[in-house]
């Protein structure tokens, strides 16, 4: 159903990630089920992609080739492209390729590869594709750096086709931008005049972030308070001018990610040893005992178990955590880390649970289902972030009746309220940190209080129907900036 006061729209959505057919991060879980949200609102949103061979040769995914034409990328580089179709639900899934590009990627591990041509050609076949097929967008949604030039060859490719689409860039994580020589213009064919300080340039690279955010007609953050952040030089990563910028001119804003939440949801989970739900969380109990004795862990009187689902990086507190886990074991509470990235953080972790056998265990793989136990059998849930955009574990964690103990940051403060839903502290410091899980352990030995806390969390509203309206909101907003090219 069509909300009150915005008509229909056809709405392109871009990543270079979407759940479940490849997934790195939470870009690929909004990219799954965003445009679901979008399409239930009477959108007509469809996502394009890159053809990853694994996506190709899952026969679950039922890929057919349903187009093929030629793309003039640049100035003698010329591609014979093909476009293949999918379903999430009932949204549309374009998947863009070649014989040349995205083959490489057998695994969502492989998804990202060094270099930029494959993002360049991208662009340019994303927007070929919709005229093949016959369908045109009301608005262009590109998502992080990987899908930034699909504005600038909207707005600079020289195609009248693009004047009157609205493009919407968003920012996932500010930290990664892509940054590369001037001479990426030169293989689009695009004018040297571009690479400048108020358009493609920073700090000497020409930088597909700020590329996206200056040829897109709204930006937005996946958070309002990294919004806010990422205007400061503590979080702006070199681009708080730009960020300030954009706020100045009213195109820079902060909507909040949901969830899926028929995927996420824990009476109807299928990972889980025995479903429970806010009514009746009995089942929780069976959860917590299975993943015990799945992982070996020894039950200890009066021990919260908390669960950590992250990427192993420095950016994520896993330092901080490695260096409270002494005291951690002495609050006490017992930690379960599952987790791959940073090769050093990962043998700090093995070398600790060596050590603190009774109280650690670390599992370095991706592995989802593992994640949901994780999620379903835990007490608490830990994410001591330097910076967090938005966050998708705190919210799943809080749909399951797992408290969060978090950093007061990005949509870790927008979503965790001390002594409401969760545990928070701000100081990067591992007192502050040790302090909240003590709060945290404290709660966890008052039962009336625990109870009320894991009734609050489980209640909350995690899904996208609100944050697809503001999604509504912002590309009405672009669509009116296009509104003086049709009628010069």
């Amino acid at each position: 159903m069509l909300s009150f006061q915005t008509p229909a729209v056809n709405v392109l959505f871009a990543s270079a990630e979407v759940s479940p057919f490849a997934k790195v991060g939470g870009l690929a879980d909004v990219a799954g089920s965003l445009p679901v949200a979008l399409r239930a609102l009477g959108h007509d949103a469809r996502i394009v992609m890159p053809a990853y061979r694994m996506v190709l040769d899952d026969p679950r995914w039922s890929t057919r080739d349903i187009a093929r034409f030629t793309v003039e990328v640049g100035p003698g580089w010329t591609e014979e492209a093909v476009a293949y179709a999918s379903s999430i639900e009932d949204v549309p899934v374009i998947l863009v390729g070649s014989d040349r590009w995205f083959q490489d990627a057998v695994s969502s591990e492989t998804v990202y590869t060094p270099g930029e041509d494959q993002y360049l050609f991208f662009a340019r076949a994303a927007l070929e594709a919709t005229k093949a097929l016959g369908w045109k967008p009301d608005v262009v949604h590109a998502n992080d750096w990987h899908m930034a030039f699909l504005p600038l060859l909207m707005r600079e490719g020289g195609d009248r086709t693009w004047a009157d689409v609205g493009a919407v860039f968003t920012i996932h994580n500010l930290a990664y931008q892509g940054c590369f020589g001037p001479e990426l213009l030169d293989q689009l064919g695009l004018p040297r005049r571009l690479f400048n300080m108020h358009q493609t340039e920073a700090w000497g690279a020409l930088n597909f972030l700020k590329t996206g955010c200056v040829f897109s007609d709204q930006v937005n953050t996946v958070s309002p308070r990294y919004a806010h952040e990422i205007q400061t030089p503590e979080f702006g990563c070199g681009l708080d001018g730009v960020m300030r910028m954009l706020h100045g001119h009213g195109a820079l804003h902060g909507i909040l990610n949901g969830l899926d939440t028929g995927r996420f949801d824990p009476s109807q989970d299928p990972a889980l040893v025995r479903n429970f739900s806010a009514d009746d969380r009995s089942g929780k109990a069976d959860c917590r005992a299975a993943l015990m004795r799945e992982l070996g862990l020894p039950e200890i009187e009066g021990c919260p178990v908390a669960g950590v689902v992250s990427r192993l990086s420095e950016q994520k507190g896993m330092d901080l955590m490695l260096h409270a886990a002494d005291a951690l074991a002495a609050v006490p509470i017992q930690l379960v880390v599952l987790g791959v990235g940073d090769p050093w953080l990962a043998g700090e972790f093995q070398a600790l649970q060596e050590r603190l056998p009774n109280h650690v265990r670390f599992v370095e793989r991706f592995d989802l289902d593992l994640a949901q136990r994780i999620y379903a059998g835990c007490d608490l849930f830990l994410m001591p972030s330097r910076y967090e955009p938005c966050g998708l574990g705190q919210l799943i964690a809080l749909r399951y009746g797992t408290l969060p103990v978090v950093r007061e940051t990005g949509g870790l403060a927008d979503t965790v309220w001390e002594g409401v839903n969760g545990f928070s502290f701000l100081p990067q410091t591992e007192d502050a940190f040790l302090g909240a899980v003590r709060r945290a352990r404290e709660a966890f030995c008052d039962p009336v209080r625990w109870q009320a806390m894991q009734t609050t969390a489980m209640s909350g509203d995690y899904g996208w129907v609100r944050s697809a309206g503001e999604y509504e909101a912002l590309y009405g907003r672009a669509i009116a900036r296009r509104q003086p090219v049709l009628t010069a």
